[in-house]
């Protein structure tokens, strides 16, 4: 039997509620849960179901006094947290109690560099001088698994890729060694490699220091492989708990069953060999000039993308799947000439490798793209229409406002969203959502080649399940031609004719959807599905970026 002081944090009745003006919103709803010393404790459910408002109670990090507590009590090794003073939460924080946020881009400065604010928690909290941080700094790079780490301190998060970016993150949560880790979704930007070695590395350090955790995610093989027992929320209150096994195997809750159910399910259709090529690539190359000295002398190249052909064909998707950093993105930009490139480019049988921006221009409404995350690409400051339409007014279309706003309606609708959401604003909106209208911005151009750069990353299971059918709708309706960039790779083969593997700016193996699956060929290749679909297995043959 459990004896009291096991527990190290206690979440009793807890309410959470927002107050804008005379409005009152309950987001949490009288929960209650206790996580013991060493423990890992997984807090599951879709986005908007009180998840991370629970967690960020915990450390009193909402937006007070906006938030408010009707009812409950936290307390953290027999201290009350809620009524906690300044001084005793400084004392906590990051020490005793720390945190990995999901979005790593909005919570990394972007004027500093990676040194600086690994560096900054450790002068903070521990006192270290300048020499004893930086071998820190380095060594915590080292273990997230950040590549010649001593050569990325000087670096800024944008000179990094998302994944790179979470495990600095991790990294700065990591440095105190804290009692509690909370990890809100602490692997949604990792690809599937990097996301098995940092569960691993997480385990291996829970099991080291006796750290908990308080792990928030939507990914519930993460949970069946991380977690002791599962919380499982919607709408603001916990429907079903239960030790993991348990929960898999037998769940009790209809939203526990939809959830486990939740997956994008289905192949594509065999390729057509003689559909027409809408995008082909021969020897395309990036590559980054490494400058160094006080002259900036160039000393070397990041060979992003390092000689890559490929070919798109109309009513087809071609699936472009590696590890962060190994050019996914970089490949995909070059493209659509968004940045410099050497080597051939064909759009429709016409070569595009050298048009300049006046060139490219009207092409931009026959090949459009939809970015990860779609709350950065929406801007906050326009309305939905305005949103949609914004491609409408750039490509100089001659719509009156009515007309305007009827091409808009039709593109919503079939995006699955109701012509009203016009005069709405994005915040108003759950991810999905989002995702739908930015989709809904590319589609109302008419494009015939779209880019899909990890357009479902930052969804729950059950929305990725119905963006896919959507954007398989779209496809056969229109005949459009999709390079879909996903490290995602149950996405991608739902969704994918063909699959390019991509490791270090290179292509590793290509083919079928079907044959890189069931029979892939390489190391490299074989380590990706298995991470991807056995999240117990992990492999060395894999490096990290």
């Amino acid at each position: 039997m459990n004896k009291d002081n096991d527990i190290l944090l206690s979440i009793d009745n807890l309410s959470v509620a927002f107050r804008q003006g005379a409005e009152e919103t309950l987001a949490v709803d009288k929960v209650s849960f206790d996580i013991k010393k060493g423990e890992i404790v997984a807090l599951v459910g879709e986005s908007g179901s009180g998840k991370s408002v629970t967690a960020l109670s915990i450390m009193k990090l909402l937006p007070y006094p906006a938030a408010f507590h009707p009812s409950g009590e936290i307390s953290f090794q027999g201290e009350a947290l809620m009524a906690a003073d300044n001084a005793t939460l400084r004392r906590i924080r990051g020490n005793m109690i720390s945190i990995i946020f999901q979005e790593p881009m909005t919570s990394l400065n972007p004027l500093h560099t990676i040194e600086k604010q690994v560096g900054e928690i450790l002068t903070l909290h521990r006192g270290l001088g300048a020499a004893q941080a930086r071998t820190r700094v380095i060594e915590l790079l080292n273990k997230v698994g950040l590549k010649d780490a001593e050569n990325r301190l000087e670096s800024f998060p944008h000179q990094l890729s998302g994944g790179q970016r979470q495990r600095v993150m991790i990294a700065m949560a990591l440095a105190n060694e804290p009692d509690l880790l909370i990890a809100d979704e602490p692997t949604t930007a990792l690809d599937v490699t990097i996301q098995a070695q940092i569960l691993e590395l997480l385990l291996s350090l829970q099991k080291e220091t006796g750290m908990a955790m308080l792990l928030i995610t939507h990914d519930l093989g993460v949970v069946r492989k991380m977690a002791d027992r599962v919380c499982v929320m919607t709408n603001g209150k916990i429907v079903e708990k239960n030790k993991t096994a348990e929960l898999f195997d037998n769940p009790q809750h209809a939203y526990t069953r939809h959830l486990l159910a939740a997956e994008p399910k289905g192949l594509a259709p065999k390729p057509n060999k003689n559909a027409t090529v809408v995008v082909e690539t021969d020897d395309l190359k990036v590559w980054f000039p490494v400058k160094r000295g006080l002259m900036r002398r160039t000393v070397d190249y990041i060979k992003a993308v390092d000689g890559i052909s490929l070919k798109v064909r109309a009513g087809q998707t071609l699936g472009i799947v590696g590890e962060s950093g190994s050019g996914k993105t970089t490949l995909g930009l070059a493209i659509l000439r968004l940045i410099s490139s050497e080597g051939r480019i064909a759009y429709l049988g016409n070569d595009i490798s050298n048009f300049q921006r006046r060139d490219m221009r009207p092409l931009r409404r026959e090949m459009q793209i939809v970015f990860q995350d779609p709350y950065g690409s929406l801007s906050p400051r326009l309305s939905i229409g305005d949103i949609v339409a914004e491609g409408l007014i750039v490509q100089g279309t001659e719509f009156t406002h009515e007309e305007q706003r009827t091409r808009v309606a039709t593109a919503l609708k079939e995006v699955g969203l109701e012509e009203d959401v016009q005069d709405r604003y994005p915040h108003e909106f759950s991810g999905g959502q989002r995702q739908r209208i930015a989709i809904a911005r590319a589609m109302v151009l008419g494009p015939k080649f779209v880019m899909l750069d990890e357009p479902t990353s930052a969804l729950d299971m059950s929305v990725q399940a119905q963006i896919v059918d959507l954007l398989r709708a779209l496809q056969k309706r229109h005949n459009l031609a999709y390079l879909f960039i996903s490290h995602d790779l149950k996405v991608v083969r739902a969704l994918a004719h063909e699959v390019i593997v991509m490791k270090d700016g290179n292509i590793v193996e290509q083919g079928l959807t079907k044959n890189i699956f069931d029979k892939p060929k390489t190391d490299y290749t074989k380590a990706l599905m298995a991470a991807a679909f056995d999240l117990a297995t992990t492999s060395s043959s894999v490096v990290s970026t």
